[in-house]
């Protein structure tokens, strides 16, 4: 449920890209970063793959290659349980998503609190999960 997400940020990685305040693995280890050490994906080789795709039918069969689907549930499973106090650095995701934190304060789990922050900063009320 998060890698149309984490592959929107390593295109905005490209020349002429805008990544803005988004990371994979910066500060923190982010929720993309976590997604892709449990697929077991190397973040460098999948921004290559992203590079040179020519659409997202490409990455995805890319990803297929590489990747057991039987580990997609567990870990969009994980992902919707996890709450910002189970992470490593909370302060750090606190203070990263503090205005949609407060304006949404009856969101508990961290992908959706991930997922109102991208409504907020890009108005999609589409916005995946």
């Amino acid at each position: 449920m998060l890698m149309p997400r984490t592959i929107d940020k390593l295109r905005a990685m490209l020349p002429g890209g805008n990544l803005g305040e988004y990371y994979l693995n910066g500060p923190t280890q982010g929720i993309s970063g976590y997604l892709l050490q449990r697929l077991g994906i190397d973040e460098k080789e999948l921004f290559e793959a992203v590079r040179v795709a020519k659409d997202d039918g490409e990455v995805a069969q890319w990803l297929r290659q590489r990747v057991d689907p039987a580990v997609y549930l567990e870990i969009n499973q994980t992902l919707r349980r996890i709450k910002p106090e189970h992470i490593p650095n909370p302060e750090e995701f606190r203070s990263t998503y503090v205005e949609t934190m407060q304006a949404h304060p009856e969101i508990e789990h961290l992908i959706d609190i991930v997922v109102a922050d991208d409504r907020r900063m890009f108005g999609s009320p589409d916005a995946k999960d």
